[in-house]
């Protein structure tokens, strides 16, 4: 796979014709390798490879602003027409330009040269990953392996020019026992890292478990969330809440918040953009990226800004802008977030934990309120399990079970964007059989 420098020529090419029509025009290019094998049941029930290029072009006029995107590099002339021609239709905002050139002092460990994306490496993986799985009762259902290396680079014609490697691996399974089901997942971005006995072991474990769940009674209790179960919660609710866009159009719990303490005394979240695996130096506006705390001691203290947001409410980027797909335009969110409270032995006195959450999506995403399914929950105590859980809902508010928290435990586990512990909340509602 050739790499996004190979197109420096290109680059330099697409700023300099777009000068003379735009105050400032700004290119994100981005270049992919991609292999990845399905399973149904225990066997490879799909393979796909995956080569993909992308550009995208956006372009600045009066504060209009125009962006268009191409998977062709001979169809650059066209995309840089139609950014124009989409910024001449658009409304005029305020807009304080396009970020400068800096030098960043930190580097970031994304890239793992001897990660290769390949149907032999990710064969050897699948073996692996289904012989890890033997032993238990269950069968396999399905899962998968995905390795990628991707590169990336973003321009703009005040000088910035910006260039990012990074590598993925990836598994997942499934397994099956009678009516109860069992998934794991793990990703990482060196190989080496991907753990597949575990990913086998808990999707076996939590199937075979779980098939002799029973009915639990309504109740009140401290319940323990996974940081799979949690970083649903977080997404649906926590993260639009602190987006500087929802804050000031009044669509977020915490818009009046802002240096208030109203979270538990011990609860921390920042975002880290060096340590993960979305760790990145520059945004995807070209904004150099530094540490952002939202909450320190439970009190309010940053939300997140894009240079568009930004601009618009008179405020200063916080270098938060992301891009969902090649040719996504920037918007708000996260590189690496992190959680932290007082730390304690979260499954020592009794309580419901569970794994997973069905339903976070349909959470008000405004007051935090939510009902949801519990997915392999189980009755802990001792730091042991105890009687798995059939079925059971459960029903809060994310923002008040912030300001009583019980606890975050030793370790934490990264998934998506977020590295979280597991959480202890109290007093919360089960609505059982």
């Amino acid at each position: 796979m050739r790499n996004a420098t190979d197109y420096t020529d290109l680059v330099e090419t697409i700023l300099a014709a777009a000068s003379p029509e735009a105050d400032e025009a700004e290119v994100f290019l981005s270049l992919s390798d991609h292999v990845s094998l399905e399973l149904r049941r225990s066997q490879v029930g799909e393979a796909e490879k995956d080569l993909s290029w992308a550009l995208a072009i956006r372009t600045i006029k009066d504060g209009h602003i125009g962006a268009s995107m191409t998977t062709s590099p001979t169809r650059w002339e066209d995309c840089l027409t139609a950014a124009l021609a989409s910024g001449r239709l658009a409304d005029a905002q305020a807009w304080g330009g396009l970020p400068e050139p800096v030098t960043f002092s930190r580097d970031i460990d994304v890239y793992d040269p001897s990660l290769t994306p390949d149907a032999e490496t990710a064969t050897g993986l699948v073996e692996t990953l289904l012989s890890a799985a033997e032993g238990g009762e269950a069968e396999i259902a399905g899962g998968g392996v995905s390795l990628g290396k991707g590169s990336s680079l973003i321009a703009n014609t005040h000088g910035v020019f910006y260039t990012r490697e990074a590598t993925s691996a990836s598994a997942s399974l499934e397994a099956i026992n009678g009516t109860s089901t069992g998934y794991e997942f793990d990703r990482a971005t060196r190989l080496c890292d991907l753990d597949l006995n575990r990913v086998a072991e808990e999707a076996v474990f939590y199937a075979d478990y779980w098939a002799g769940a029973g009915d639990t009674a309504s109740c009140t209790t401290d319940v323990v969330l996974t940081p799979t179960a949690l970083s649903s919660l977080i997404g649906a609710i926590l993260l639009p809440a602190l987006s500087g866009r929802n804050v000031h159009a009044g669509r977020s719990y915490l818009a009046d918040k802002k240096g208030v303490a109203c979270m538990d005394p011990s609860f921390v979240l920042y975002d880290d953009p060096y340590d993960g695996m979305g760790a990145t130096r520059f945004d995807a506006d070209g904004v150099a990226t530094e540490r952002l705390d939202f909450i320190r001691d439970g009190t309010v203290q940053s939300f997140a800004y894009d240079l568009r947001t930004a601009y618009r409410y008179g405020e200063t980027s916080t270098g938060s802008a992301v891009r969902s797909g090649a040719g996504g335009a920037p918007e708000i969110g996260v590189h690496c977030l992190k959680l932290d409270a007082c730390r304690e032995d979260v499954r020592e006195e009794k309580a419901v934990c569970t794994h997973g959450l069905i339903g976070a999506h349909t959470a008000n995403t405004i007051t935090g309120d939510f009902s949801v399914e519990l997915s392999n929950a189980a009755w802990v105590e001792g730091g042991e399990y105890g009687a798995p859980i059939r079925s059971a809902m459960l029903s809060g508010n994310l923002f008040a079970m912030l300001g009583d928290i019980g606890g975050a435990g030793a370790e934490t586990r990264e998934v998506g964007r977020m590295t979280l512990p597991e959480v202890r909340f109290k007093n919360l509602h089960i609505i059982g059989k």
